[in-house]
């Protein structure tokens, strides 16, 4: 890992929601209800994850202008780090 994604890696390690989250995402493209299910995040949690986690490039929204059943996967970034975790 370079310097950047180490910086990433170390800001996604520290939280708990976010390494549920990304480890929720890890199997393919979610909703939010799939990634709280999945991660057992309070659905009114993920939404604030979810955003902290495309704002530093590890997760992206595929159909951003929907407003109900948007969809989040992993980016290259994100799966590097997802891989990490383990």
């Amino acid at each position: 890992m370079d310097d950047n994604t180490l910086k990433i890696f170390a800001y996604i390690n520290i939280s708990t929601y976010r390494i549920k989250a990304i480890k929720a995402m890890k199997t393919g493209n979610e909703t939010p209800t799939q990634i709280a299910n999945d991660s057992g995040i309070r659905l009114s949690h993920i939404s604030k994850v979810l955003k902290e986690l495309k704002d530093c490039g590890v997760a992206e929204c595929i159909n951003e202008k929907d407003r109900r059943n948007r969809i989040y996967k992993l980016t290259d970034l994100g799966q590097e780090i997802a891989d990490n975790l383990d």
